[in-house]
């Protein structure tokens, strides 16, 4: 007798058979397979589970082998399959053999909530699989993609009788707990919380790209002094980003349950249908932005999958997991390697570094100090206060920015310096709200949609401007005349390498797709130039 489960493995998982036999010999339960220590433990709360919902556990020998033998399994997600193994084994109930089970078992015979409820689903819909059987709080991302074909069990004799209900009926019951909690989780309103732009005064340069890099996925670096307003902007990057497709929802909500951060039986639905905006603290390790551990679950470029990665305070994440981020910009993927095999994450997502310009932050501000000595710096402050005065050496400065590395910088085509003169205080002038950001963005990514929709290059789908490769380039970046004149000049007096020259054509498409032009004008690669010219280092451009 054998049921299906699932057991998280990177961004698709793995397809477990749970088999049980029972024979006659000394009363006890065996499980193979490379179990673990939290699957092996699912035999004691699986006995105790029997008990305490009214059954008898088998009295002889039992053996549970999870196939394949050679493929490491763990956590309680088999939990509920082993137990029904056992049932159907021990003639409690039918032969569950074309069903999928998840699930933790509790002592007192309920079930919790497992992560990847959504994945498993999906793989059991390719391997043939007819019916799912899921912990009540996952039935949400369950039914995303099997609505009619799920049973949302709190309890183990509940998914018992589901199984004997569907051997007999070809569908499964409905139970009182699973309908109350539909109902509740769909009349639960969401809230955003992320603000509005009209809550910062001024920094229009800033707010420009931020909408440039909305609309068109591209990668944005801004520095400036503490308090000038870089983490309060950034962080409203999502009030005016455009909504997920239903496609891109599905992937996106697969990728967070298997990182178990879905909030069970919440949403509607359960599908994630906004961007995701990721923000780690910079004291991450390289694994936990890029994903990997001893069974692979993603990581924060994964998680911030078709959204946005924030990294607040850039220049303080240790060097290697920056310049770690390189190859994922590029390829959109990454690829971890462990004993086991090669596992690819995706990893479709657009870069936002913030940063002070110097290590003290106040490089730039009034009375800026060479660092030389405190006097040689109170002599230059005159006009200024002790207070406003940076105290950091030019080596210092560039030490700091060296963490960066060209190859990064390179790959980020929107830069922008803030300066707290631009964000006053005071004033009566009303701010843009983001909403009207907002319907700019949405138009230039249908005029994308639809440019890309049936222009896939090498079997890849392009989903934004900032993913265009060479040959769509050409195609949709044509620049002549005037423009053509402004980019060889930009090049040969900036130093634009070929990968910049190309980051500046990307952005003046999505300028033009912001103003619903079809061409590029020479005023949109003159701005995207303007956004793409502060360099490496921004101690000249400070002082």
């Amino acid at each position: 007798m054998f049921i299906t489960s699932y057991a998280p493995f990177g961004a698709d998982g793995i397809i477990i058979r749970v088999e049980a036999d029972i024979r006659r010999g000394i009363p006890g339960a065996d499980i193979t397979g490379l179990a673990q220590t939290a699957v092996r433990e699912s035999r004691e709360r699986a006995r105790a589970a029997f008990r305490n919902s009214g059954f008898e556990f088998p009295k002889d020998r039992v053996l549970i082998n999870l196939a394949p033998a050679g493929v490491r399994k763990d956590g309680a997600s088999l939990d509920l399959p082993i137990a029904l193994a056992v049932m159907a084994a021990a003639g409690s109930i039918p032969p569950p053999d074309d069903l999928m089970a998840l699930g933790e078992l509790e002592l007192s015979g309920s079930l919790r909530p497992v992560r990847g409820a959504l994945a498993a689903i999906a793989g059991g819909l390719e391997a043939g699989i007819k019916g799912f059987i899921v912990p009540l709080e996952n039935a949400a991302e369950a039914r995303i993609l099997a609505k009619d074909k799920t049973a949302a069990a709190s309890t183990l004799k509940e998914a018992a009788e589901a199984v004997t209900y569907y051997a007999q009926n070809g569908s499964f019951p409905n139970f009182p707990g699973d309908l109350n909690a539909s109902r509740q989780a769909n009349s639960e309103p969401s809230a955003s919380g992320v603000g509005d732009f009209a809550d910062v005064r001024g920094q229009g340069r800033y707010k420009r790209a931020l909408e440039i890099a909305a609309a068109g996925g591209h990668n944005l670096l801004v520095f400036g002094p503490p308090g000038a307003g870089k983490t309060m902007l950034a962080r409203r990057l999502p009030s005016i980003m455009a909504p997920l497709l239903p496609g891109e929802a599905v992937e996106v909500t697969r990728l967070h349950s298997l990182a178990g951060l879905l909030r069970f039986g919440v949403g509607q639905e359960g599908l994630i249908t906004a961007p995701p905006f990721r923000s780690p603290h910079h004291s991450a390790s390289a694994e936990g932005i890029l994903g990997g551990g001893k069974t692979v679950r993603p990581g924060e470029i994964s998680l911030a999958h078709f959204g946005a990665l924030f990294l607040d305070e850039a220049p303080e994440f240790r060097s290697n997991v920056l310049q770690a981020l390189r190859e994922p910009l590029e390829d959109r993927v990454i690829s971890i390697s462990r004993a086991e095999g090669s596992v690819r994450l995706p990893a479709d997502f657009q870069l936002i570094l913030a940063a002070n310009p110097c290590p003290c932050g106040k490089l730039g501000m009034t009375g800026h100090g060479s660092g030389d000595s405190l006097g040689d710096s109170l002599g230059d402050s005159l006009g200024g206060s002790l207070g406003d005065m940076c105290f950091c050496s030019p080596e210092e400065i560039h030490r700091y920015w060296r963490k960066f590395g060209g190859a990064l910088l390179d790959r980020v085509e929107l830069r922008v310096m803030v300066k707290q003169s631009d964000a006053p205080l005071t004033g009566s002038n009303a701010e843009e709200p983001s909403a009207a950001a907002a319907e700019r963005v949405l138009r230039a990514v249908e005029m994308q949609r639809r440019r890309f929709q049936d222009n896939a290059g090498g079997g890849a789908t392009i989903r934004r401007n900032a993913a265009m490769t060479p040959p769509f380039i050409e195609r949709y970046c044509a620049v002549s005349g005037e423009a053509e004149r402004a980019l060889n000049a930009a090049e040969q007096k900036l130093g634009f390498s070929g990968r910049a020259v190309h980051g500046v054509l990307r952005a003046a498409r999505t300028i033009a797709d912001l103003e619903g032009c079809d061409a590029i004008k020479p005023v949109h690669v003159l701005e995207a130039i303007q956004h793409r010219r502060l360099g490496d280092d921004p101690y000249d451009v400070m002082t």
